[in-house]
């Protein structure tokens, strides 16, 4: 199992640190999503690039890095 850390800029409220939360741990291969406004820990065998994905599919305007 591999860990990766992804940096947000533009995450604002609980409700869409929610909505990250619930876009990575829908993805296959990710194990565990530790969300916060300012990242994400995450566990699992997912692709960094689907992990992006996920988030700008939200079209919240998070900028992940």
């Amino acid at each position: 199992m591999a860990q990766q850390s992804l940096t947000f800029r533009g995450v604002k409220d609980a409700e869409q640190v929610n909505q990250i939360t619930t876009a990575l741990m829908m993805l296959d291969g990710v194990d565990s999503a530790e969300v916060g406004i300012h990242g994400a820990e995450v566990d699992g065998r997912a692709r960094r690039d689907a992990l992006i994905r996920a988030i700008d599919a939200l079209k919240l305007g998070v900028k992940v890095s």
